[in-house]
């Protein structure tokens, strides 16, 4: 009788049956990175026979073929390719798995790792984490800040638990979950001081005359900066300095009477602390949305389930505020 769920009616515990090792997992990496087997054998410590032995053994075992054999090395099949991002995803999670026994054998209450773009990571993380801190101080909470396509890849790997981020198209798909938060809308920034700080009716003719930092070509920021002059019948800025790093960017501006179009909630951090200055222009551009990415069908651990549910509870105070 065949299996609706497994139609051909394989064992969904193969892996079981079949006494996957752990070195095979590792040899799929080592043979990715290096394609020689050889080196890959080299890496492992092992024989190079021993290393052909086991990853025939588990092309047996999937009957299909997992890397071509070339005169020069190696190269994954479309096969090769799908196994070795689930043993990265495998021995990732096997990896968290010890960090945690560790963490609780210490008496600390887990490990959590999160990833967030920049507008939520200087503004809603910060909250979230001052929360779960005084419920569980020990608990320990890795945060990386990145872009969302950077981080939407480590998250797949596994090396992430969840994400404060924008979903992009190509990852809207059944792999991942995603639970809006907010909208993010942008404003032009400038230092201290800057003698459109306190101008009255600045236009979009004015400020597309002045120099600018903004992110470089084809970015989502960048296109939609420029349509916005082009809307007004405008020509786009052409003194710009192309560039996405952050302290880059701020001393740029403290050092000169460049504009630059930032996350609004940014923006607000570096004002309080009087660094930069918010321009007094409404400015029709916002990147979209950001929210919650979680992996479908992946269980959180007890430690990431407390932080999410900080990071929902902060979410609600804090934009509902604001909105």
């Amino acid at each position: 009788m065949i299996n609706p769920i497994n139609p051909q009616n394989t064992n969904p515990n193969w892996f079981l049956r079949a006494r996957l090792k752990t070195r095979q997992l590792l040899l799929l990496i080592a043979l990715d990175e290096q394609r020689n087997i050889h080196r890959a054998a080299d890496e492992l410590h092992m024989t190079q026979p021993a290393a052909s032995k086991q990853l025939k053994d588990l092309e047996d075992m999937l009957d299909v073929k997992l890397f071509e054999r070339l005169p020069r090395g190696m190269e994954p099949t479309i096969y090769g390719e799908s196994m070795i991002r689930h043993a990265r995803m495998a021995l990732t999670s096997l990896s968290l798995a010890h960090e945690d026994i560790v963490a609780l054998k210490s008496g600390l209450s887990g490990q959590v790792s999160i990833g967030a773009i920049m507008s939520p990571g200087m503004a809603l993380l910060p909250r979230a984490i001052a929360r779960v801190k005084q419920a569980a101080p020990q608990m320990r909470i890795g945060v990386e800040v990145e872009t969302s396509n950077i981080l939407l890849e480590r998250l797949k790997r596994g090396s992430l638990d969840f994400l404060i981020a924008r979903i992009l198209e190509d990852d809207s798909g059944a792999e991942l979950q995603y639970e809006e938060l907010a909208d993010e809308p942008v404003c032009v920034v400038t230092r201290v001081g800057h003698p459109f700080e306190h101008a009255d009716a600045l236009s979009l003719a004015t400020i597309a005359r002045a120099a600018w930092v903004l992110p470089p070509n084809g970015s989502v920021l960048r296109h939609r900066c420029d349509m916005m002059f082009r809307s007004a019948g405008l020509a786009p800025p052409d003194n710009v300095v192309d560039t996405t790093a952050l302290l880059l960017i701020l001393s740029l501006l403290l050092h000169t009477d460049s504009l630059h179009l930032m996350p609004l909630e940014v923006a607000r951090y570096y004002a309080q602390l009087n660094i930069l200055s918010i321009v007094p222009i409404e400015v029709p551009v916002k990147m979209d949305g950001f929210g919650i990415i979680t992996r479908r069908n992946h269980l959180l651990s007890p430690s990431a389930a407390l932080v999410l549910d900080a990071i929902r509870t902060a979410g609600a105070e804090l934009y509902r505020t604001q909105s």
